[in-house]
């Protein structure tokens, strides 16, 4: 027996409780799905091109930048547009996600690689599970198709986020998860990102990359 399982054989004792005991376990799930609601602001909220406007001035408000293409076709062009706008290198890498890798890199220059990142890339794309419209926050979640090292090393960082996937409030992205992954196969790890990395802490200056990418480019693509 571990140390884990003898310290909860101890509260069972003390408790009284068997280790399958299904009352109990009724009893929670009942007070779960019976939870009231909180109160959830009326600003993120609205018609999905409210929601887009509220996300993309909340973006922009912390630092990031948003470009608005039609289709998920556009989005290698336009980000092969700012790397070149700003003088950055032509290379990019991104993780498994199958609708980044049926768009047409090809028809850039830009040197694509694949997989999680070890630190020595300057430019990364990640796939949001949704965005925030409230806060101007992005939903990553980690795995093969977005590597979470992806997230963090890179000293630039594009998320493609498709429109339908905008939510009023990070309620809605946590149903989301539920809905999308079910009971017991959530993904390990849920980034939540608003901005890029940036800190005060120094004389209360504040210094853009302090913990991860300088710069976060999201492209938001209408289908």
């Amino acid at each position: 027996m571990s140390a884990r399982d003898e310290v909860f054989a101890a509260l069972r004792r003390s408790l009284g409780v068997g280790a399958v005991d299904a009352p109990r376990r009724d009893a929670v799930a009942a007070r779960l799905a019976q939870a009231p609601v909180g109160i959830i602001p009326r600003r993120g909220q609205g018609e999905p091109a409210e929601r887009l406007a509220t996300f993309k001035s909340e973006a922009e408000r912390v630092q990031a930048t948003v470009a608005e293409v039609a289709s998920a076709a556009d989005v290698p062009a336009e980000i092969a547009r700012y790397l070149r706008e700003n003088n950055l290198p032509a290379t990019l890498r991104f993780g498994d996600d199958r609708r980044l890798a049926a768009m047409p890199w090809a028809a850039t220059a830009l040197e694509i690689a694949r997989g999680p990142s070890e630190g020595d890339d300057l430019n990364a794309a990640s796939a949001a599970f949704a965005a925030v419209a409230e806060t101007g926050t992005l939903a990553l979640v980690s795995g093969p198709d977005n590597p979470t090292t992806l997230n963090f090393l890179p000293d630039n960082h594009f998320v493609v986020l498709f429109a339908a996937d905008i939510v009023g409030d990070v309620e809605s992205v946590f149903a989301k998860l539920r809905a999308t992954y079910g009971p017991g196969a959530l993904p390990r790890t849920v980034n939540f990102i608003t901005g890029p990395s940036r800190s005060a802490d120094i004389e209360q200056t504040l210094l853009l990359g302090a913990h991860g990418p300088r710069r976060l480019h999201i492209v938001v693509a209408e289908s």
